[in-house]
């Protein structure tokens, strides 16, 4: 394994001794990767997700909103947080805002929208709901994440909460598509082989859950198939 100078950070990743290198990034042979917010817009406005993929899931999983936050600075870039090494698990991990369901929350969306005020700042009445990816069932936290789109417009002035939030990130998404960025392993877990996506950014390493959904996120852009896994529910 071999990352670019200058890229990845300080993720623990609890990488199993048997794993293994995967698959190219799936826009590995597109040679023109540009992708727009009109473009963005055309395939995700109002998007449904089309099943649940990850770990198989029993419907005892907690529910989690996250805020997939676009804007258009010289082309789309996506929010991400860093979590806080005060937190008791998951430190340093770089994730979408949002987080677990509260009994307070009318729906998932509020969830994130609330979720993304706490962490950042994000004025929750900003974000303009696009659509909505795909469920995710997560190994690590059991739980099944529901990723909503959503348009800002401009770049956000956000503040990370540093009881949650050591870093706030703006990413441009022309970066998560660069040769050697974006990178695969499978692993071996005690429920079978999985794939696990890795983004080397400078300075951070975006991986799992929301490696995932980025990884998503771009193929929708670009048009071109994933390969997506979807699981059932266990009788």
């Amino acid at each position: 394994m071999t990352i670019p100078a200058g890229r990845g950070g300080p993720q623990r990743i609890p990488r199993p001794a048997s794993w293994r290198p995967g698959d190219p990034a799936p826009w590995a042979d597109v040679a023109d990767r540009t992708i727009t917010i009109e473009r963005l817009l055309g395939v995700l406005k109002g998007r449904e997700p089309a099943g649940v993929r990850g770990r198989r899931h029993t419907g005892e999983e907690r529910t989690a909103g996250v805020l997939v936050a676009l804007y258009d600075d010289v082309g789309p870039h996506v929010v991400l947080t860093r979590r806080s090494p005060r937190l008791v698990s998951h430190t340093h991990e770089v994730s979408f805002p949002g987080g677990r369901h509260d009994p307070d929350d009318p729906d998932l969306w509020h969830t994130a929208l609330r979720e993304a005020h706490e962490e950042t700042g994000l004025d929750p009445t900003t974000p303009r709901l696009v659509g909505h990816m795909d469920l995710l069932s997560t190994v690590g936290s059991r739980s099944i994440i529901h990723p909503f789109v959503a348009l800002l417009p401009g770049r956000p002035d956000l503040v990370a909460n540093p009881d949650e939030v050591e870093a706030v990130l703006h990413v441009p998404l022309a970066e998560l598509l660069l040769d050697r960025v974006y990178r695969e392993e499978e692993w071996d877990l005690p429920d079978g082989p999985w794939r696990i996506s890795f983004f080397e950014l400078v300075g951070d390493t975006v991986w799992g859950a929301t490696a995932a959904i980025l990884r998503q996120l771009l193929c929708l852009a670009l048009g071109v198939e994933e390969g997506l896994e979807y699981v059932p529910a266990d009788a």
